[in-house]
């Protein structure tokens, strides 16, 4: 039962990071539409800034974080000025979102060119301090995971509620051609749902790279990619859905993982698959995701 626990508190602390990337891409699809499949390269990119500045250079931990949020949103609202607008004038949505993913593959090749065979690290405050608790030890690092993860996702929440921003964005994802008569300005509202999810890439990287990881590497990306059957999973019209599937993709990872020898008929390394698994899964019950909203077409 104790070592079930463990591994439920860290399901529940890497859903929580991979929520908050889950989140960006939600963000993105509710108020432009395009699918962000550049979300992990932005994730890499951004905690590579954090990384290379206190490392490489000696700038403090939230300073580097500082700049690294800085530099990650600045460039995702680059994008969406210079490159996603073109496409929207046009309403070619399915075009802006395969671009994406040749924009993944360029900014994920020169941050792995810059990286090399290096292993930098953030240098955290959390370290790699354990604590005990009800008997088992879990790295602080995680727990700092689950709690600000917590923290950033319900006060995203309630801003996106009770905020000026959040009424335009709901609104646009609802009906753009009306949110624009209304005086609602879709350009600004896409560049800052961009800079947003850029801004929660840095977040979620700095707990993908930290203990017990040995520190930020070329493989990071892949993990990243994750959050994009998370954000399937829920529902990508569904800020709450990316919540539920980032933690549903975090918790299936960590038990296969856990329970491998009890699953060993699946082959070794399913844990990497099983996110995937668990996608289709969903998909063949609920194709628009756990709660995503079904469109309705007049025929």
């Amino acid at each position: 039962m104790t070592y079930l626990f463990s591994m439920l508190v860290e399901g529940g602390s890497i859903g929580a990071v991979y929520a908050l990337v889950a989140l960006g891409i939600v963000v993105v699809y509710k108020s432009s539409s395009v699918v962000n499949f550049a979300q992990p390269s932005l994730l890499m990119l951004g905690t590579y800034v954090v990384a290379s500045a206190h490392s490489l250079h000696g700038l403090p931990f939230w300073l580097a974080l500082s700049l690294g949020v800085a530099v990650t949103a600045a460039l995702a609202v680059l994008i969406d000025r210079v490159l996603i607008s073109r496409f929207r004038k046009t309403n070619a949505v399915v075009a802006a979102s395969i671009m994406t993913i040749g924009l993944d593959i360029v900014l994920v090749t020169e941050t792995d060119r810059r990286i090399g065979s290096q292993i930098l690290t953030t240098g955290d405050p959390w370290g790699n301090d354990v604590t005990r608790f009800l008997g088992i030890g879990v790295a602080e690092a995680r727990i700092a995971a689950l709690v600000i993860g917590v923290l950033l996702l319900v006060l995203f929440q309630l801003w996106l509620h009770r905020s000026d921003f959040g009424v335009a964005m709901r609104a646009t994802a609802e009906d753009p051609e009306t949110a624009s008569l209304m005086g609602i300005r879709l350009g600004r509202v896409s560049a800052t749902a961009w800079g947003i999810a850029g801004a929660l890439a840095v977040c979620a990287g700095l707990f993908l790279v930290a203990y017990p990881s040995p520190g930020l590497d070329t493989s990071v990306e892949a993990v990243a990619l994750r959050a994009l059957p998370a954000a399937i999973i829920g529902g990508l019209d569904s800020t709450a859905g990316a919540i539920a599937g980032g933690l549903l993709v975090g918790l299936s990872e960590v038990l296969v993982r856990g329970y491998a020898e009890q699953l060993a008929f699946l082959g070794r390394g399913f844990e990497d698959a099983a996110p995937y698994v668990l996608m289709l899964v969903v998909l063949l019950a609920r194709p628009s995701g756990l709660f995503g909203h079904r469109e309705a077409v007049r025929v």
